[in-house]
């Protein structure tokens, strides 16, 4: 004797099988989306319930017992996150009360959204987990729950939409309709006739809707042949406009050529008077700063007479230290004299860094006449050698003095004697720095007048610069019109460019206005070949007609809409453009090749 429980499996695997292939065979003959009043879906649900509630453990509580699937479905959330989303829709239902109906609307919501398979078999693998709700002899602990998760992945073809919301799933009562699986004789036949009904009445409706959209080609074809026309008046007309465009464009080409030579000429004039200017301005500039070295000339020796007066002095206080017999007291007069000198000196070192700075000032206002500055640089350099060697000598008297204040107590008396000497000597040298400072001051002068000089020459030279910039923004003017003409040309090379392509499009029009009657005659002859195609019927074609391989779940039919022949996926993978309908269209291998050696033919 067989096991129960085992034949309680297998029945339901049979009918699970058996419901799942008439749901997927119904559907695909129905073309459409399913809804909830659909049967065959009505009896798929109920199956499924029963294969989940076989086996289920009973939970006792206080007041009854509790024998639901919707237990195990929650653990689904867990294992596969993405189911969070039905169960957080599951219960907010604001319809749903009992446990069995948040079930039945899973179910429903799983089917939705084509994861029924998926959300299942993360139970099924998780054994332990469900040990807790159901018995070891249970339909999901055995193999034939893998093999029903295995057969609703085909469920995954189906588009259905349910309404859950409008459903009292709670008090709808699961009963199998054997009755929908049961076949009479009768019923074949009177299936076999709808069929062919149904058939015939599917190929009166697509020659139907063939003439429909034959029509609806044909009356589009008129709207753009006269929309054609328009645009070939309308182009005619933009063309004469654009001829009198083109001539007033060539009309004020020549006038700004004209007027470009005018401009040319008048700046050429400019530029001659501007260039004999400048080197009237030059030939000034030239003498002015042969006058300026005339008076460094008389400066240099200026500074040699000092000199050489400075070594004068020099050889006569070498004499009054050779001479031992000087006194104190005209030694201390010779000291008030020398820090006079001193002070005297330091001016005189004022006066000469004074000249220097102005030396610098001028060497960086005249930046461009680098030979003449060149003599200046070495001019100072001179005069910085000169004052170091006046600094030199003055350390030398210094030493000097030193060493007559250590002679001073041996020469008391001897000094006496030369008092007199020195006073007249003392009274000569005031003299002669007298005669030097008015030198100084007339040196002075000099340079006032000089940097006056330098004044005007650079007032001068911005005046220059001025011109300039005025003659160069001339001829940036000039080169911005050479622009504007060389985009004049180009805009007319453009517009004869334009003219031409209007011209050739005029011509494609014409040639496609003939292909397009063309068309139409093609058009029509495929309508009277279409008239007289017959659907071929889905029981009749068991094999495909290319590859004569068997039909299957799998491997399933597909109708060529030009042959109007059954084939299988692989031998009708092309899709076309008919001359019955415009979008492309499933075709078989053999009518594809067809097409593509008539459109070759019919190309120029």
């Amino acid at each position: 004797t067989k096991d129960p429980t085992a034949v309680e499996r297998a029945n339901l695997l049979n009918m699970a099988k058996l419901s799942i292939k008439g749901l997927i065979e119904s559907a695909l003959s129905f073309g459409r989306t399913l809804d909830s009043d659909y049967p065959p879906l009505q009896q798929f649900f109920v199956v499924m319930e029963h294969c989940l509630k076989h086996g289920l453990k009973v939970r006792k509580s206080f007041l009854s017992y509790n024998k639901t699937i919707w237990g195990p479905l929650e653990l689904v959330e867990k294992l596969y996150p993405e189911a969070e989303e039905i169960g957080a829709s599951v219960r907010d239902l604001p319809g749903l009360k009992t446990p069995l109906g948040r079930a039945r609307a899973w179910l429903r919501l799983a089917l939705m959204q084509k994861k029924m398979a998926d959300y299942l078999r993360c139970l099924i693998i998780q054994r332990d987990l469900l040990s807790e709700f159901y018995e070891y002899h249970a339909l999901m602990m055995e193999e034939e729950g893998a093999v029903i998760v295995g057969l609703l992945v085909g469920l995954n073809v189906i588009d259905a939409n349910l309404c859950v919301k409008g459903e009292d799933l709670d008090s709808q009562v699961g009963v199998i309709d054997f009755s929908m699986y049961l076949k009479n004789e009768e019923d074949i036949g009177n299936k076999e006739r709808n069929v062919q009904i149904a058939a015939i009445l599917d190929q009166k409706n697509y020659v139907e809707e063939l003439n429909r959209q034959l029509n609806s080609t044909v009356s589009s074809l008129h709207s753009r042949v006269d929309s054609l026309e328009k645009s070939n008046t309308k182009l005619i007309e933009e063309l004469a406009i654009a001829k009198n465009n083109i001539i007033k464009l060539q009309e004020e080409n020549h006038q700004l050529r004209s007027e470009n030579k005018l401009i040319l000429m008048k700046t050429q004039q400019h530029l001659e008077v501007t260039k004999v200017d400048v080197e009237t301005e030059l030939q000034t500039y030239k003498h002015s700063r042969q006058g300026l070295d005339e008076m460094y000339n008389e400066a240099r020796r200026q500074l040699r007479d000092e000199s050489q007066l400075r070594q004068d002095v020099e050889n006569e206080l070498a004499v009054q230290v050779s001479m031992k017999h000087e006194i104190e007291l005209a030694m201390k007069l010779l000291e008030k004299d020398i820090h006079e000198k001193q002070d005297t000196l330091i001016g005189l070192r004022q006066q000469l860094e004074e000249v220097k700075a102005i030396n610098i000032e001028m060497y960086q206002k005249l930046q461009g006449s680098e030979a003449d500055l060149k003599e200046k640089n070495e001019i100072i350099a001179r005069l910085e050698e000169k004052t170091n060697k006046i600094t030199a000598a003055m350390r030398q008297l210094e030493q000097r003095l030193q060493q007559a204040e250590k002679a001073q107590m041996d020469t008391e008396d001897e000094d006496k004697k030369y008092l007199q000497e020195c006073q007249s000597k003392f009274d000569s040298l005031q003299k002669q720095i007298s005669q030097k400072e008015k030198q100084l001051v007339q040196l002075e002068t000099d340079l006032k007048i000089e940097k006056e000089w330098r004044q005007t020459l650079q007032e001068d030279l911005q005046k220059e610069k001025d011109t300039l910039s005025h003659l160069r923004n001339e001829t940036q003017q000039i080169l911005s019109l050479k622009k504007e003409f060389l985009h004049l040309q180009d805009e007319n090379h453009q517009l004869k460019k334009i003219y031409h392509e209007q011209e050739q499009a005029l011509q494609e029009l014409g040639n496609k206005l003939s292909e397009s009657k063309l068309k139409i005659e093609d058009i029509k002859e495929a309508n009277k070949a279409l008239q007289g195609l017959v659907w071929l019927k889905d029981k009749e074609a068991t094999h495909c007609k290319l590859c004569e391989k068997e039909f299957s779940l799998s491997k399933r039919k597909h109708h060529c809409r030009n042959c109007g022949e059954i084939f299988c996926n692989a031998c009708s993978d092309n899709e076309l453009p008919l001359p019955s309908s415009p979008k492309p269209v499933r075709v078989c291998d053999s009518c594809h090749a067809l097409l593509i050696q008539r459109c070759s033919s019919n190309l120029p």
